[in-house]
């Protein structure tokens, strides 16, 4: 090979991290390789729009085809974002014999399966490492560090926009909307965060990662979702009293053959690990049976961490040519969907009540959860001043998701229950 020439679709941020990182790192690439890597071509919304970085002009392009036809061009890079049109845009490419590195996750969540078994029918590479946790290199970590390891649990946080909110709302005492409005403004949050705050763009990326660990097709409506719009200021007050830290966690769990997958806002033991994360990095906690816990940690978004990673997946296909392996790697997945049901899902739970302030009340509450075997590990009961109502924290030792679904159904028919505040998911350690 003399020379590889790439085709990049989109020129925004991330884009822009590749073409600088392809010219900046020329030497070590070519070292890497054996051969030098040339951007052929770039496909831009607008030939004229002001850019971070320069680019010879004669390299853009408003046509697609001048990318997915050109003979030349041996990888395209998909930085551009979309679903259904990109779909059908690396479609194309791959049955035009071309490999494909892509960072677009809401695409591998929905279309990942289809896309892998086309660029295996073409003998090419697909690639998506910068699809889940910017420059955190957990796909080929699970695919490749643990290939001889049996996975049984990934969690971590997978979201950067919203860790972001929630560890200024827990240092600063800020409200969700006071907080969600400077992550705006300091572009960790886009102009409409529904998919970040709702718990959207990680859920895609868990069900990315629990078909990598447990070899099972996992699409994005086995994950139950939850997002942080609902978190308060006294939620969090009352996770530091007892020892707690919230983050939206992310949860991949696989006992006996059947899985759990779900995204939630969660709180977590000040000494776990994952719970000084802070701002808009990500970490991701894998646990195996040989290898025990790890945890990855970096920045899960950004121009150059992102694009770190599509270069490092552009180095392995070019690798591959030289052997002459391309289109090997993909392995279908090993086994047949088996999720847990809710009777099957256990967690410890955190749950705040307003109750009426009178004699009896905790005992009618406590012989609920008495019926369904289920214990309190901690509990706090405070008045509220000037009325007649009492606010009450408990924290459940395990329970499955079906019995605590059946108390939080009771306590709302309870007449002494004013108000259930909110429920979350404990994690008090890496082992539970």
């Amino acid at each position: 090979m003399n020379e590889i020439s790439i085709g990049l679709l989109g020129l925004g941020t991330v884009g822009s991290g590749v073409v600088q990182i392809i010219e900046d790192h020329q030497e070590k690439l070519m070292y890497q390789v054996g051969c030098p890597i040339k951007v052929k071509k770039i496909l831009v919304k607008s030939l004229d729009k002001e850019r971070a970085i320069e680019v010879d002009p004669s390299v853009l392009t408003t046509d697609v085809n001048d990318v997915l036809f050109d003979p030349e061009i041996d990888i395209v890079v998909e930085v551009m974002g979309g679903v259904e049109q990109t779909k059908n845009l690396l479609i194309q490419a791959l049955n035009n014999k071309k490999h494909v590195v892509t960072a677009n996750k809401d695409l591998m969540a929905v279309y990942g399966s289809e896309l892998l078994t086309v660029a295996a029918e073409n003998g090419c590479d697909l690639f998506f490492e910068a699809s889940v946790a910017g420059g955190i290199p957990i796909i080929r970590t699970i695919v490749d560090g643990l290939a001889s390891d049996r996975i049984t649990k990934m969690m971590g946080i997978v979201n950067g926009t919203t860790n972001f909110i929630l560890t200024k709302m827990n240092n600063g005492g800020a409200s969700y909307d006071e907080v969600l409005k400077e992550a705006q403004e300091l572009g960790f949050a886009e102009a409409d965060p529904t998919s970040d705050v709702e718990g959207l763009d990680a859920a895609r990326k868990m069900a990315i990662l629990a078909t990598l660990g447990f070899s099972m097709k996992i699409d994005l409506a086995d994950v139950s979702v939850q997002g942080i719009t609902g978190i308060t200021e006294e939620d969090l007050q009352y996770g530091k009293q007892l020892g707690y830290t919230m983050k939206l966690i992310g949860i991949a769990q696989e006992d006996d053959g059947k899985v759990e997958v779900s995204v939630q806002p969660t709180f977590l033991s000040n000494s776990h690990p994952l719970a000084s994360v802070q701002n808009e990095y990500n970490a991701v906690y894998v646990c195996g049976e040989a290898v025990g816990e790890t945890m990855f940690y970096g920045p899960g978004a950004g121009s150059l961490p992102t694009a770190t990673s599509i270069v490092s997946d552009i180095v392995v296909v070019m690798k591959n040519m030289r052997l002459g392996v391309n289109g090997k790697s993909a392995i279908s997945p090993q086994y047949q969907k088996n999720m847990k049901s809710d009777a099957e899902i256990f967690s410890k739970y955190f749950l705040r009540l307003q109750v009426s302030d009178s004699i009896g009340v905790f005992a009618e509450i406590t012989s609920l959860f008495a019926e369904h075997n289920i214990s309190f590990e901690k509990i706090l009961q405070l008045p509220i001043q000037k009325r007649v109502v009492a606010e009450v924290v408990l924290v459940t030792h395990h329970a499955s998701k079906r019995d605590f679904e059946d108390i939080l159904g009771r306590l709302r028919d309870l007449q002494s229950v004013k108000n259930i505040k909110s429920c979350y998911r404990v994690e008090r350690s890496t082992g539970n």
